[in-house]
């Protein structure tokens, strides 16, 4: 009897490699290699034989792709790095099945003609064949469930800030001024609704109070959740070896250790910098080389972190310079460069640099070592 068929599993009678469903052979049933398009209900599966051929095709449920693998002797199975890839990941892993998740953006040129769910999955057996894309490395619960935090914690900001702006979008209807800052601009608006005579219709005043009290809520909420993240942060060597090097606190560490949980998979500190979008793009061709803006592409949240941490730093060692204070052989590398170009430039590059030294220090489970202050060099 068909296994497929045992399970509930409705196979259509169509024809591959000049044989029905029906009439599969025994080499066609130990196949070994799965490529499965996700969905949220539907999956897309294209197993192949031991010369990466199609040999059979199934669109399963959910329930049913689950069920599928309990007859099956599968080595491999290969996956899109999407959002619930890693959970699935994990599942087939705990069924001691090879999980290779492939970057999207590299599957996509491999799929002819129009897009399908069969097409993708066919596409994804011919991208697992090409040794030059590594895969994505499956996330723990733990990794996802830390990236989650990061994200709430994101969209709470948004929130405040999107009231905020509106609260003093309000006030400059009637006329009413609010300085610059969070902290003092909100102060400065309770005391508009606290003033009777201040302009501020009646009506509204009730709505404003509300997005007050919403505001206060959000920033204890966002207070507590950072809370949580210092002791995450506590228990964690990678996140206390990563706090070491200048521009990395929590935010930044924890969410590299969310995203990766291993920084071994990265061959060099380049390739993890070039992960976060922070390497030049490139736009050579015979013997011209030309190098232009950072790429911008990999993972926007961890590069908006280490810009700002680098803004941080470049700042401090601007302050220190002008005091005439030393400093130690990074700040004095960023303020040359940014002596040479501009600001903006040395931010960036100073970024990069430390995105490379996160990994090497990751790598090596070891605190960052500043060198010995250098004299200072004369700047333009």
């Amino acid at each position: 009897m068909d296994s497929s068929r045992s399970l509930g599993i409705m196979v259509p009678a169509r024809v591959y490699g000049g044989l029905e469903h029906n009439e599969w052979k025994e080499s066609e049933m130990n196949a070994t290699t799965v490529a499965v398009d996700l969905a949220k209900n539907v999956f897309e599966l294209a197993v192949a034989d031991e010369q990466w051929r199609v040999a059979e095709r199934h669109r399963l449920t959910r329930a049913q792709f689950e069920r599928w693998f309990n007859n099956r002797e599968v080595r491999l199975v290969v996956m899109e790095a999407c959002g619930s890839a890693h959970h699935w990941g994990r599942v087939l892993r705990a069924r001691c099945i090879e999980v290779r998740l492939l970057p999207p953006q590299y599957v996509r040129a491999y799929v002819k003609r129009n897009k399908t769910d069969a097409a993708d999955a066919a596409a994804l057996l011919e991208a697992a064949r090409a040794a030059d894309i590594k895969p994505v490395a499956v996330k723990s619960v733990e990794q996802q469930a830390l990236q989650a935090l990061h994200r709430t914690r994101s969209g709470w900001m948004a929130s405040r800030t999107g009231r905020i702006n509106m609260l003093r979008g309000f006030c400059r209807e009637f006329g009413l001024v609010v300085p610059e800052g969070a902290a003092r601009g909100l102060a400065q608006m309770a005391r508009y609704l606290a003033d009777e005579r201040s302009g501020l219709p009646g009506m509204l005043r009730g709505s404003m109070r509300l997005l007050l009290e919403e505001i206060r809520l959000m920033e204890a909420r966002i207070q507590q959740l950072e809370l949580d993240l210092v002791e995450l942060a506590q228990q964690s060597p990678a996140c206390q070896v990563l706090q070491s090097v200048p521009g990395i606190g929590l935010l930044t560490s924890t969410a590299m250790v969310a995203a990766v949980g291993d920084p071994k998979s990265f061959d060099s500190g380049r390739r993890y910098a070039s992960f976060l979008g922070l390497t030049p793009r490139e736009f050579s061709s015979g013997g011209h080389r030309y190098l232009g803006r950072i790429s911008k592409r990999g993972d926007r949240y961890i590069r908006m972190l280490l810009t700002h941490g680098a803004r941080s730093v470049l700042r401090a060692a601007t302050v220190a310079h002008r005091a005439g204070r030393q400093v130690d052989r990074l700040r004095s590398w960023a303020l040359e460069v940014q002596a040479r170009t501009n600001h903006n430039k040395a931010t960036c590059a100073l970024a990069n640099k430390l995105a490379r030294i996160a990994w090497a220090v990751w790598t090596k489970h070891e605190t960052y070592q500043p060198n010995h202050a250098v004299p200072q060099a004369p700047h333009a």
